[in-house]
């Protein structure tokens, strides 16, 4: 599948990609597995464009390719939950939104969340989050995580909304933040491939290197193109399919980002640990691929 932005998908493409171009350098000092972007954070708020699902009917195609650019960058920020979720299930809500399903597992951005939205069943709760709510936990998966308190969940409000339709556009989130990861691990790793020499040449002139890397870079561009379908056609099957292929595609593909560039891809010095840990992160959501496939296969056999 392929296809052309609109004029205005095009302009907003191109204002987001001229944003994120002042957040691409790589910190000369990394003191943290993650590091969260909280001045990308408040130019994203001020620029707008979490608002983008309220445009058109196309707002789902504008929407990936906003959280796709943004999730290319070093440090992380919470964009997915904000522009797929928040304007369609709580826009009076304060952002950044954190997504809960399994109360027992800590949840990506709560420490930063002023909102969270439990999806439970067929159920959407929405807590407005005070101080004291949440509990930071420790991670090595790039992202900032914590834990809902009890008294955070005790005072959960429910929300109307379509809780299927809700993990729809969650899942096309998934798989726009995947996209955007495994292509900034994949040119850290081109571009260390073709610096780094050994045996007399760069590492990247050696076809094994090259073939596996042209493999990460045909199931990046799947992933796109797949994620892109889903977002503009709104079939909760694409939906799931597209989330399925990317997590289970992910896993692999950043176990051999790591291959390629040694001992320095499991270093805070090193930059690619912001991209292949966020991935580690990502398959797992929303049950990983397995339960999407499941979804999807319940979904084209009218089981669903």
């Amino acid at each position: 599948m392929d296809f052309h932005f609109t004029e205005y998908q095009a302009t907003v493409e191109s204002a987001v990609t001229s944003l994120a171009d002042r957040f691409r350098a790589v910190p000369s000092h990394q003191p943290a597995f993650h590091i969260y972007g909280e001045a990308l954070d408040a130019e994203i708020e001020r620029a707008g464009f979490h608002a983008v699902m309220q445009d058109n009917d196309l707002a789902g195609a504008t929407a990936a390719c906003v959280v796709m650019e943004f999730a290319k960058l070093p440090p992380c920020v919470e964009i997915m939950a904000s522009t797929f979720i928040h304007p369609v299930f709580c826009p009076d809500a304060p952002r950044p939104l954190a997504l809960v399903e399994d109360l027992h597992r800590p949840v990506r951005f709560l420490p930063q969340a002023k909102s969270a939205l439990l999806v439970q069943g067929d159920k959407i709760a929405l807590i407005r989050l005070k101080e004291g709510d949440v509990t930071a936990v420790e991670s090595l998966l790039a992202y900032p995580y914590g834990k809902l308190s009890k008294a955070a969940i005790a005072r959960a409000e429910p929300t109307k909304g379509n809780a299927d339709e809700l993990r729809r556009l969650w899942q096309v989130g998934i798989a726009s933040e995947i996209y955007g990861a495994l292509e900034s691990a994949l040119n850290a790793t081109t571009d260390y491939v073709t610096q780094r020499h050994q045996f007399g040449k760069p590492l990247g002139t050696l076809q094994a290197i090259q073939h596996r890397l042209s493999e990460v870079a045909v199931t990046a561009h799947a992933i796109k193109w797949m994620t892109y379908r889903a977002a503009a056609g709104g079939s909760a099957e694409d939906a799931a399919i597209a989330c399925a292929y990317a997590q289970d595609a992910a896993r692999q593909s950043a176990y051999d980002l790591h291959q390629f560039s040694g001992a320095n891809g499991l270093t805070l010095e090193y930059s690619l640990h912001f991209w292949t840990y966020r991935l580690k992160a990502l398959v797992s959501e929303l049950g990983g691929a397995g339960t999407q496939s499941l979804r999807a296969a319940d979904l084209a056999w009218g089981t669903a």
